[in-house]
């Protein structure tokens, strides 16, 4: 790759400008690392731990029952299910098989997931026993192609005793009922562990389909390659360099031993590529989250497993990391281990991050971005203080082209420091939305024989190459002919002591066409008025970004991985005005 303006001030000395990259089918990550480390400890649930090789064991088990179940290659297997040890399972499992996994949300109601089910054709489907999600699964199968469903217990991965335990006092949650069609587990496993010697081309084969848009419109899956995702896991492991608390040179993640903490959820690409499948290529350990609210107050199951564990790695969004600040009884747990941490997803307040640092004694907390499309990472910040920039995503990682382009037309880069929308190219990039052509024609650009794919962010390149988010193109707000991004407004609202969360959105205003409202969440305990929030804001930014509106709720709408909707407060808004 030729030298770029994002190599030439801070970019890491030790990380090349491009890789040599070897496709190959992405279950293999799997398959080497249990051959180098078999007994190393893969998942951590509920205290009970499964190994590399065993682990490689059940998904060669899976495989093989999928392939006898007539799953052909590039067909696709759907998993409904949490950050339980199962998923991994599963996961590798279905890509031995050839087949092509569809990673499904567990909140989903019932007619969300049978749009995903519909949408990619599912012939199986795993999902976990439980109150809610078997349910909702019984009920979203009406009129899918799903002939195979695998249900898993959490009783799966508990030692015997606790098993038996948990399961004669009620405390294991378990469906009402089960269809006596659907095939157990444990049953499953019964299978010989014969996965068929497939012929796989990781540049062109699926490996997952990922459904994103759910916050912009309806939910579209971005088809992934093996390579897709492999890449971006080469990509990420040249870039993670730690740098010891205690001093020292910087040493690459990937050499030494961590534990990660798989609280993102692992049917979203953040959670799947930064914690799931990362741990893997290195052999790290990663504790299982199934509910990342756990305890009471909520919260407090995270913040006791990062302790008992000693948890030196957390990918994790805004959200969580001011959760976990603001958490009531922050002061009874010791999270000194935490060593790194990302944050995606989501702009991060620089309030968040600074106290985080503080509350872990140290720990570096590093911004971002990427998207479902690009599986997931195409920018990150320096993983060290000297080289971090808050407020920006960061560098692109090797290999990976950025674009400005004006956003009318997308016809022209705009000049260095000027916003545009933001186009991506890289071998992370997917191959293109599922039998959605028409998208992909929007979506994707030729510009010097390189393919991008638009984003619909906005944002520039500072005068050192690191990308500043300025918002999402749909999101901005016109207000008397002046432009007023929503995240630029929010970030001002974040310094406020007494927010916690902040959501900003354009109303129809009969003077200037557009006015800003912000919807805001306040710390525990705290309160204040609106014309407080109104005095804050007047002298921090210009009359036409102000909020000349301010609500305060209990809780923002946010997706699971953390995102707060916007268009939920846009539809609300819409509803309220036109009940008038």
């Amino acid at each position: 790759m030729e030298e770029q303006i994002w190599h030439q001030y801070k970019w890491p000395a030790e990380v090349p400008h491009t890789l040599s990259y070897e496709p190959k089918p992405l279950f293999k990550i799997l398959d080497e690392t249990a051959n180098k480390y078999p007994n190393r400890t893969y998942t951590i649930f509920a205290d009970h731990e499964q190994t590399y090789r065993q682990i490689l064991d059940m998904a060669a088990r899976v495989a093989t029952f999928l392939v006898q179940k007539g799953i052909k290659p590039g067909e696709r297997v759907a998993l409904f299910l949490p950050n339980v040890p199962h998923f991994p399972v599963a996961f590798f499992g279905s890509l031995m098989a050839g087949a092509v996994c569809v990673t499904c949300n567990p909140l989903y109601k019932a007619n969300e997931l049978n749009f995903q089910l519909k949408d990619c054709g599912a012939r199986a489907l795993f999902v976990l026993d439980h109150p809610v999600i078997y349910p909702t699964a019984l009920e979203a199968l009406k009129g899918t192609d799903v002939e195979t469903v695998v249900v898993c217990t959490v009783k799966d991965f508990l030692p015997p005793l606790k098993g038996l335990l948990g399961g004669l006092l009620g405390k294991i949650p378990k469906a009402p009922a089960l269809d006596p069609s659907h095939i157990p587990f444990k049953e499953v496993l019964k299978t010989p562990p014969n996965p068929p010697q497939l012929k796989i081309d990781p540049v062109e084969d699926l490996a997952l389909i990922l459904y994103t848009g759910g916050t912009t419109g309806v939910p579209k899956g971005a088809s992934l390659t093996h390579d897709n995702i492999y890449s971006n896991l080469m990509m990420i492991d040249e870039w993670g360099r730690l740098e010891p608390k205690e001093g020292g040179p910087s040493i690459k993640v990937s050499e030494t031993e961590q534990t990660y903490m798989g609280v993102l959820p692992w049917y979203h690409s953040y959670g799947l590529t930064l914690t799931l499948l990362s741990a893997c290529r290195s052999g790290f350990r990663v504790v299982c989250v199934p509910d990342p609210r756990a305890g009471n107050p909520p919260f407090s199951e995270v913040l006791r497993l990062i302790q008992k564990y000693k948890v030196t790695i957390l990918h994790g969004v805004p959200t969580l990391y001011s959760a976990i600040i603001h958490h009531p009884l922050i002061k009874q747990f010791d999270l000194s281990s935490i060593l790194y941490c990302s944050s995606g997803a989501a702009p991060l307040p620089l309030e968040v991050a600074k106290q985080f640092e503080e509350l872990t004694q140290g720990g570096l907390l590093v911004e971002g971005y990427g998207l479902s499309e690009t599986s997931p990472v195409t920018h990150t910040n320096p993983t060290n203080r000297r080289g971090r920039k808050f407020g920006t995503i960061g560098l692109p990682l090797p290999d990976t082209m950025v674009k400005i382009l004006d956003v009318e037309t997308g016809d022209r880069e705009m000049p260095q420091g000027e916003d545009g929308e933001i186009a991506l190219s890289g071998p992370q990039v997917m191959k293109g939305y599922w039998n959605k052509p028409e998208e992909n024609e929007k979506v994707f650009k030729m510009i010097a024989g390189r393919r991008y794919f638009l984003t619909g962010d906005i944002g520039h390149l500072d005068e050192e190459g690191f990308t500043v988010i300025t918002d999402r193109k749909k999101d901005m707000i016109i207000v008397g002919g002046l432009k007023a991004f929503p995240r630029e407004v929010e970030e001002v609202l974040y310094t406020h002591p007494k927010v916690a969360n902040a959501a900003v959105i354009g109303v129809p205003d009969k003077k200037s066409g557009e006015m800003v409202k912000a919807f805001i969440q306040l710390k525990p305990g705290e309160t204040v008025t609106e014309e407080e929030i109104i005095d804050f804001c007047k002298d921090r930014m210009a009359a036409y970004k102000r909020p000349h509106q301010v609500e305060f709720r209990e809780a923002l709408p946010m997706t699971p991985v953390g995102k707060i909707l916007r268009r939920v407060l846009k539809d609300e808004e819409k509803q309220k005005r036109q009940a008038k």
